[in-house]
């Protein structure tokens, strides 16, 4: 399954349309279509927002797992 398929499945459990989406990322419809169609890419900042928004993880939108859960938090030492 492509990322593209899992944004759509995500939007649509929560029952909101791409327009719904795209007011509450401040995105254009167009815009976020583009994301699901996978014609332009996500950025990174929003394909987090995108993941906790979805209660998922990023690996799992991008399609590196099959695990809908997200992660356990935990803190990152630099």
């Amino acid at each position: 399954m492509k990322y593209y398929e899992r944004l759509k499945d995500a939007r649509e459990d929560k029952d909101l349309k791409q327009k719904d989406i795209a007011k509450i990322f401040h995105l254009t419809q167009t815009n976020y279509s583009k994301y699901e169609l996978e014609k332009i890419n996500i950025p990174i900042d929003l394909l987090k927002k995108f993941a906790l928004f979805y209660n998922t993880s990023t690996d799992y939108i991008v399609g590196i797992t099959n695990e809908k859960k997200p992660y356990k938090k935990s803190k990152v030492t630099l």
